[in-house]
């Protein structure tokens, strides 16, 4: 068994394929009209055929009160593996991207927590 995809709900798709390619810098990978909404993924550049993340449209009723509850609680939705989180954090502030939790050791883990613009907080961490 492997993961293939993994869904991030999004309140607005373009939006969120903007910012997921052209701030955080992954890929677009499939782009296909559903009616009102699209099937749409993005990859990591280093995994083309790796995981697909599904800027997946949030249109069930309990997706917005649970989303807020994790923010409102400042629970990131899901994590990104980084490199170098200060080279990163950095990138990301010069684009305009908002911070909730700066970079932060923790052990053996430093993490840091962004808004994605689309509803979610996302936690990038980079592994000492």
């Amino acid at each position: 068994m492997r993961i293939t995809s993994l869904s991030i709900f999004v309140d607005d798709q373009q939006k969120a394929l903007d910012f997921y390619t052209q701030v955080l810098g992954f890929a677009l990978k499939d782009d296909v009209p559903l009616g009102e909404f699209r099937w749409l993924t993005v990859v990591s550049p280093e995994a083309p055929e790796g995981t697909q993340i599904v800027l997946e449209p949030d249109q069930h009723p309990a997706v917005p009160p649970f989303r807020t509850a994790l923010v409102s609680d400042g629970i990131p939705w899901t994590s990104f593996a980084v490199d170098d989180l200060a080279a990163e954090h950095a990138r990301l502030e010069k684009l305009g991207v908002v911070f909730t939790q700066p970079p932060t050791a923790m052990g053996p883990v430093s993490t840091a927590v962004l808004d994605d613009t689309v509803g979610n907080l996302i936690q990038l961490a980079q592994m000492h």
